[in-house]
């Protein structure tokens, strides 16, 4: 009996042939497509966001530009209050006079702005009221206009001046003057809850408001007086502050204008004159225009 030797031949299975090396590439390249194709979706996605929902997502281009539509002018005194009184002319009159030419030509070149008055005659709306007008109306600027007098006969020349204490001593009889304004009213002790416009304390908590408005009321009071300065050729005695109670309460960028001295004669004179209320309407209506072209281009 004869025994067959069984030869053993080498396994050719299908398992056995694979190139293990060659399967680990594959798979490594496979598994980099699939990030990469997953990193285009979340970036095509990403790219999408601003097409997709960009309507729903508030943007400084998206949001309406600021636009001044609405201006409040207040001719100082008036009625029973003369205000100053120089040799010939009263304050009263002459705030009116340059407060309705300012009015007339921002309404011919600026009709886009409607233009309110505290006081459009002879009248006399208290000293809470006027401020009382442009924060109802809304307001986006108050401009209260002034002619200034001066114990000192030689003083003259321009200020306007915005709501703050700086320097509030060296401008306190201007402020108490313009301010003592309460004392003709009716029970004013009571309407203006105990303020006494002769006390230096009671001027204490007006450093608490109009902070808000201070950079744009600065920025307008600059332009009335480099315009009264460079256009009209008068002396500026520069832009001040001072505890005005008109320019306290606004809720809008706020300037007080004293136009010049009634107690020198020579700047009584042109101040009384119609070319001199022309000129000075003129230098405030330029002010107020390019003060609206700046913040409207901001």
């Amino acid at each position: 009996m004869s025994i067959k030797k069984r030869i053993l031949k080498p396994v050719t299975s299908a398992f056995a042939l694979v190139n293990l090396p060659e399967i680990s590439r594959k798979v490594n390249f496979i598994a980099l497509m699939e990030r990469f194709n997953n990193k285009k979706i979340l970036l095509s996605f990403l790219i999408a966001i601003p097409f997709l929902f960009g309507g729903f997502i508030p943007n400084e281009t998206m949001m309406p530009a600021f636009r001044m539509k609405k201006i409040v002018l207040d001719a100082g005194h008036g009625g029973s209050d003369p205000g100053n009184i120089g040799s010939r002319a009263k304050e009263k009159d002459i705030n009116l006079a340059v407060t309705l030419l300012v009015g007339k030509y921002i309404k011919e070149n600026m009709p886009d702005v409607e233009v309110i008055y505290t006081r459009d005659d002879d009248s006399f709306p208290t000293l809470k009221q006027r401020p009382q007008i442009a924060n109802t109306n809304k307001a986006d600027l108050f401009v209260s206009i002034h002619s200034n007098a001066a114990t000192n006969k030689s003083a003259f020349g321009t200020e306007t001046f915005v709501m703050g204490t700086k320097h509030f001593e060296q401008n306190f009889d201007i402020v108490k003057r313009e301010n003592s304004v309460i004392l003709l009213e009716d029970n004013y002790q009571e309407e203006y809850e105990g303020f006494d416009p002769t006390s230096p304390e009671s001027y204490m908590l007006f450093n608490l408001t109009q902070k808000a408005f201070i950079g744009n009321s600065l920025s307008l009071a600059e332009q009335v007086e480099n315009q009264f300065r460079d256009r009209v050729g008068r002396k500026s005695r520069g832009v001040k502050q001072g505890p005005f109670y008109v320019l306290w309460t606004p809720s809008m960028p706020s300037v007080l204008i004293e136009l010049g001295f009634l107690s020198n004669s020579t700047e009584e004179q042109f101040l009384a004159s119609k070319q001199g209320q022309e000129y000075m309407a003129s230098a405030i209506y330029r002010a107020i225009k390019d003060y609206k072209n700046q913040i409207e281009s901001n």
